[in-house]
């Protein structure tokens, strides 16, 4: 018979074996999401170098993707083996000795450590709960490093194995955001499948996080004393690191549940426990944390830190009853009479609910004297309904809503009339708390987002500036809520959707902003038509034999005219159509005439094509002057024609050419063409609009880092910035992205407009001239600000 110390070895053994396995069916899916991300941007235009890199990345994937999976799996398998490192081998670790790194080795860590970071965000509690029962098998504080079950050593494995199969790092780099969804989604089911395996063995049903989670000697960095828990720095509840903490201890230099998973996983990411190793990694973790996820995903794993320390404290005091993921039982028959009756009638406007429902934009002035009526009455409701409650849970969720909404209350940067709806959605987001305990651990929860949603539009205002319309619409959004207060998440998940589709159009179409998102999609439309007509022109013109004068002249002054004709009359447009021609009758003028008649047609056609050539240059404002310029250069080089001292091209080469441009647009690809050559001039030459109300930041900053172009294209429509441009500051608003995405529109509160192109506003984040106003999200700021209270006095939770 085995001992209890064999047994429990061998569960640990089997639930490792259990993830592997899991890791290796989920490949073939892996492979599916890169193809395909490949098929698409094989398609996409781009500089020619780009181009043959795509080219290049999708063949090796043709070539080498069985090579990867079959490498991959077995590599999983030898995780297993005892002794193995995170560099792949069996032998021992070098220790605190300093020792060459492979070229190459830096970038391949920093790919893993992103894609880990990926896998941490949906699977961070099942990882923890499955570290928690291996460590209580196996009697360690924490897993080693190169354990298998730690996101970076799968990550790790996979870019290895990518490498070895003769695929490249560029390759890597196109799949990786691809691959990071899918990646997580099946690490969660794997982590999921070991923890059901250890829970059917008898392995921790139930986790006490107190008695299993400890600190090991050592662990905490050099750098300083610990923070106290009421700024968020030191030990958090369950004895890990705290949200706020990151590996340098200053805020935005690390992340939240970054830190925390240094603490909770000991895996790569926290370079060691003890010894030399221990004391020797924590900048470069800091530095790779940097490299790896931008400022806006590292204030995601600092709010992700703030709800898992919340989580923790409900726990710890209340009990398991936050820890389950389906929906609890009803409230008590008492609360949820007392809720029922706890509508807050009295905080619409002034005293009395507000008639007419506030939809026609007329509103109730309010002040600091109905948000002290609000925030009195918000007390006074978390007193009765705390009284009604009949369980720790209960109370324990009543008081966290409530400091939460107080927080939200004591919000100076948002309007009065504002936070005094917002304090009518405490009863809501009660009854869903209640419901559904994830509300306090998920960020991405639909009442937190909407909330979130609404706080991040109004928090930018003046104290002398409002907008009517958003008003009406967030008292609309609370309305509806109220109206359905049976129906939970789903009523907020509607009301978010809705005031998202509000926001596409709203911001958009207020003041200056309407007339200049019409001509900033026009501005796009040209400079992606020109982009786009050039690429293809060359194409066309690769194998025909034009003089260079000529050619210059059809790239780099015909296709602006063609854009401007197609953005102006549209694509299909008869004038647009004979400016097509112009260029298929230039290039046959251009071409050698042996022939009489082709002689005697020259003749004929040559006045109305110069008159035609002319009339397109007009279009994009040439004076006489520099037309002239132009008319000699190709007057010249039909003259050379007309003496056969050119190449003649085949009539069926320009047939085949003349069809081609009538129908160019067919042939365009999809997708964004780099940076766009924009200035104010060039907008009211194209629009015929006065663009002097419009700043166009064509350049700034450095060039952007990956990371910073990510960033970039997440930033949401309503959200308000501090622009640093030309050394004047400006509160900003986001108020529109082109359909492209290559264009940007801040707004001010005084109707002054920036159109900046994705690539200007990457760079101007990196350079840290565009700031988001707000780091934190409003619920995480109210969560923070509960937690303080809490923690300075915690009999409050269930008194």
């Amino acid at each position: 018979m085995s001992s209890p110390d064999q047994h429990a070895s061998s569960l640990a053994k089997q639930a490792r074996e259990l993830f592997v396995v899991q890791v290796g069916r989920m490949l073939p899916d892996l492979v599916k999401a890169c193809d395909n991300r490949l098929t698409t941007v094989l398609d996409q235009a781009g500089p020619a170098r780009e181009m043959q890199i795509r080219r290049d990345a999708w063949t090796g994937f043709q070539n080498h993707q069985t090579a990867w999976i079959n490498q991959s799996r077995k590599a999983m398998q030898r995780t297993l083996l005892p002794g193995f490192s995170r560099s792949g081998s069996t032998t021992p670790s070098t220790g605190g000795r300093l020792e060459l790194v492979a070229e190459g080795a830096i970038d391949d860590q920093i790919m893993a450590s992103r894609l880990a970071m990926r896998v941490l965000d949906t699977s961070s509690t099942e990882l923890n709960e499955l570290r928690l029962r291996i460590q209580h098998l196996e009697k360690r504080q924490e897993l080693p490093r190169g354990d298998v079950l730690l996101p970076d050593v799968t990550a790790r494995v996979l870019v290895d194995q990518w490498l070895e199969s003769g695929m490249t790092r560029e390759a890597w780099q196109l799949v990786q955001d691809s691959m990071a969804p899918v990646l997580g989604a099946k690490m969660l089911e794997a982590y999921k499948a070991a923890n059901e395996f250890l829970v059917s063995s008898g392995v921790l049903k139930e986790i006490d996080l107190q008695a299993l989670v400890k600190r090991t000697p050592g662990a905490r960095s050099e750098g300083g004393p610990p923070s106290g828990p009421a700024d968020g720095g030191g030990v958090g509840h369950d004895g890990g690191l705290s949200a706020e903490r990151s590996g340098s201890g200053r805020p935005g230099a690390g992340g939240a549940r970054y830190g925390a998973a240094r603490s909770v996983q000991g895996s790569g990411f926290d370079g060691g426990h003890g010894g030399a190793a221990s004391s020797g990694m924590g900048v470069h973790d800091e530095t790779r944390l940097m490299t790896s996820s931008t400022p806006l995903a590292r204030a995601r794993m600092r709010a992700q830190g703030v709800v898992g320390r919340l989580k923790r404290l409900l726990m710890d005091k209340v009990g398991g009853d936050f820890e389950a993921t389906q929906l609890m039982a009803p409230p008590s028959a008492r609360l949820q009479q007392a809720m029922a009756h706890a509508m807050p009638s009295a905080v619409g406007e002034g005293g009395a609910r507000p008639s007419g429902g506030g939809l026609d934009g007329s509103a109730v002035v309010m002040g600091a004297v109905h948000v002290d009526q609000a925030a009195t009455e918000l007390r006074q409701r978390t007193t009765e309904l705390k009284q009604a409650a009949s369980t720790p849970t209960e109370k324990a969720t009543i008081e966290v809503v409530a400091l939460m909404f107080q927080a939200i209350l004591a919000e100076e940067r948002i309007p009065p009339s504002v936070r005094v709806w917002f304090a009518r959605l405490q009863i809501p987001v009660l009854r869903v708390a209640l419901a559904e305990p994830e509300f306090f651990s998920a960020l991405q929860h639909p009442a937190r987002r909407l909330i979130d949603r609404m706080g991040s539009c109004v928090l930018g205002f003046e104290s002398n500036v409002g907008s009517a319309a958003l008003e009406a619409e967030i008292k609309r959004v609370v309305q509806v809520i109220e109206q359905y207060p049976e129906t939970g998440r789903r009523v907020f998940q509607l009301v978010y959707d809705e005031f998202q589709k509000f926001l596409s159009t709203y911001l958009s179409e207020q003041g200056s902003a309407s007339r200049f998102v019409s001509v900033a999609q026009q501005v796009e439309q040209k400079e992606t038509l020109s982009v786009q007509y050039t690429i293809e022109l060359r194409k066309l013109l690769d194998e025909v034999p034009v003089r260079d004068e000529v050619r210059d002249f059809l790239f780099k002054v015909w296709v602006e005219v063609l854009a401007v004709s197609s953005v102006k009359y549209g694509l299909k447009h008869e004038e647009t159509s004979s400016l097509k021609q112009v260029a298929t009758d230039l290039l046959w003028a251009a071409s050698a005439k042996p022939s009489r008649t082709d002689r005697a047609r020259v003749i004929q056609q040559l006045p109305n094509l110069l008159q035609r050539l002319r009339h397109g240059m007009s279009m994009l404002g040439y004076t006489p002057g520099m037309q002239d310029e132009h008319i000699k250069s190709v007057s010249d080089i039909l003259a050379d024609a007309f003496m056969s001292r050119t190449e003649s091209i085949p009539q069926e080469s320009l047939d085949r050419l003349s069809q081609r441009l009538a129908h160019l647009e067919d042939y365009l690809p999809e997708g964004g063409v780099g940076d766009l050559d924009l200035d104010n001039e060039s907008i009211e030459m194209i629009t015929g609009v006065d663009a002097s109300n419009i700043e166009v930041v064509n350049q700034g900053g450095s060039k952007p880092s990956e990371a910073m172009r990510a960033w970039a294209v997440e930033l949401q429509i309503g959200s308000w910035f501090g622009l640093d441009h030309n050394g004047k500051f400006n509160s900003v608003q986001l108020a529109w992205r082109s359909e492209r995405g290559q264009l940007y529109m801040f707004v001010t509160n005084g109707g002054r407009c920036f159109l900046i192109q994705a690539s200007r506003v990457a760079a101007y984040l990196q350079a840290g001239l565009l700031v988001p106003s707000e780091e934190e999200a409003l619920t995480v700021r109210a969560t923070r600000e509960a937690l303080a209270k809490l923690d300075a006095n915690p009999e409050r939770l269930l008194s």
